[in-house]
């Protein structure tokens, strides 16, 4: 089923952004991670990537064109999928709700003559309210930021960075964990971290306080005691800060080149993750650049577009030994000593992934009737097919790609077991897409293989290879 993409907010004041530049045009084949635009925020123009995979139907925002956070950016899915309705949908959406504004407006009008008075105390309320957690000049507010279409709360995985650490435009706060993935999230502001509103490991809805950056030994207890989500600035405060730092940028972008010359700081963390832009790792992947092998010239080692751009494939950082021998210590460590005869528990946060996989489960359970079949079935012609099949050079099928390809088979040979239920008709899916279970380190995800019924053996195999692989790596989203 097709996919709309919304236009993100990728700042925590962002109402709106600007398409600076397509990377992908209609037609465009799509995968996970790949770039689909340049956005211009109001602080910065940063990539987007693509969350799903398919082929690029619909461009919603043209090169230039300014359009509002949720604005449809684009429509990803299936090649010829017919996407009009999805369109149709959101604007009915919008004309439906115009007739009750205007009669809320107008029962509004009758009701605000009359209560007029309670109205003013209210605003004298509001007034208060405001000046009591107005931000001080040059503090600035983070907010959990929302890293995907569908995310409504973020898990803070590790701090970069920490209280009275200095903090520059673009180094990485922390890495935050949605219900897809873990992605690292950049500072648009510069100066000290003043608070760390969610520690790691804690969770918090979008747009809750994540961090407060401003100048060094700032008291920032009046802000953190206004609320959750202090009020922002008048907006002449809001362009003269983006005035201001828009001329510290080019000096702290300038201190960043000098200072990268002479840090020889690692790319890669304790657990061999590679920190690297997503157009680094674009660059790389069409080059086939291993970016292990790159060092990072930006924050924290940080792999940058340079990087990869003048990456000589003699100039190897090899410190794998060093890095076994730590994980062959931390495998050894001692086990948690448990009393003899007491009752003993431990709590461990629920992840975000395994938040979603329990949400998922219970709604797939509990909305839809559950009920087995069990047949037994002669394998002694598969078995022998394998073994042929298998004989072939560069050629692996196994018994999983085998029976996804026989209940794939059989959906298409009956399309009422492949269909589902609503309130106004049941809808019967002629094509043909099988979920296949993979165990993860947090749980248990079923990524898709669509259009399984047209795939060959080897092609089903190659695909659930390809999507285990993702889903171990939190990089699939299907």
């Amino acid at each position: 089923m097709a996919e709309i993409i919304t236009m993100p907010r990728l700042s925590d004041t962002m109402t709106e952004g600007t398409v600076a530049s397509w990377l992908k045009k209609v037609g465009d084949k799509i995968s996970e991670g790949d770039i689909l635009a340049e956005i211009e925020t109001d602080k910065a123009t940063m990539e987007f990537e693509s969350f799903h995979s398919g082929t690029l139907l619909y461009i919603g925002v043209q090169e230039g064109e300014t359009a509002n956070v949720d604005s449809v950016l684009a429509i990803i899915g299936k090649e010829g999928e017919d996407y009009k309705s999805l369109l149709e949908g959101s604007s009915s959406e919008g004309k439906k709700n115009e007739p009750a504004d205007t009669k809320e407006e107008k029962s509004t009008e009758s009701d605000s003559k009359a209560d007029t008075s309670d109205k003013e105390e209210v605003k004298e309320e509001e007034q208060s309210e405001e000046t009591a957690s107005e931000i001080p000049d040059n503090v600035s507010v983070v907010t959990m930021p929302r890293l995907s279409d569908t995310m409504t709360e973020g898990t803070v995985a590790t701090w970069l960075k920490k209280v009275g650490d200095e903090v520059k435009e673009g180094d990485i706060l922390a890495e935050i964990e949605t219900d897809k993935a873990t992605m690292e999230f950049e500072s648009f502001y510069a100066g000290t971290l003043l608070h760390i509103g969610i520690q790691e490991g804690e969770s918090a809805p979008v747009d809750s306080v994540l961090a407060i950056v401003g100048p060094a030994g700032t008291d920032v207890s009046g802000i953190l005691s206004g609320g959750s989500k202090p009020k922002a600035k008048t907006e002449a405060k809001k362009e003269e800060s983006s005035e201001d730092k828009s001329d510290n940028k080019k000096e702290s972008n300038t201190e960043k080149e000098t200072s990268a010359k002479t840090e020889s700081s690692s790319s890669t963390n304790d657990s061999n993750r590679v920190f690297a832009s997503p157009l680094a790792k674009k660059i790389a992947q069409d080059k086939g650049i291993n970016l292990s092998d790159v060092k990072g010239s930006g924050e924290n080692g940080r792999i940058v577009k340079n990087d990869v751009e003048n990456f000589t494939p003699s100039a190897k950082t090899a410190s794998a030994e060093t890095k076994s021998e730590e994980k062959v210590a931390a495998s050894t460590s001692a086990p948690k000593a448990v009393p003899t005869r007491e009752v003993f528990t431990e709590e461990i946060k629920n992840s975000q992934m395994r938040k979603t996989i329990a949400r998922r489960l219970a709604e797939s359970k509990f909305t839809a009737p559950h009920y087995y079949l069990t047949i037994e079935v002669n394998m002694d012609n598969a078995m022998e097919s394998r073994k042929l099949i298998n004989s072939l050079p560069d050629t692996k099928v196994s018994f999983n790609d085998m029976v996804v390809k026989a209940c794939a088979m059989a959906l298409k040979k009956h399309p009422q077991v492949n269909s589902q239920w609503t309130e106004a008709a049941t809808i019967i899916n002629h094509h043909v897409n099988v979920g296949v279970a993979v165990a993860v380190e947090d749980g248990l995800v079923v990524p898709v293989v669509n259009h399984t019924d047209l795939l060959s053996l080897t092609q089903i195999g190659s695909s659930v290879k390809d999507l285990a692989g993702k889903a171990r790596s939190k990089k699939t989203t299907t």
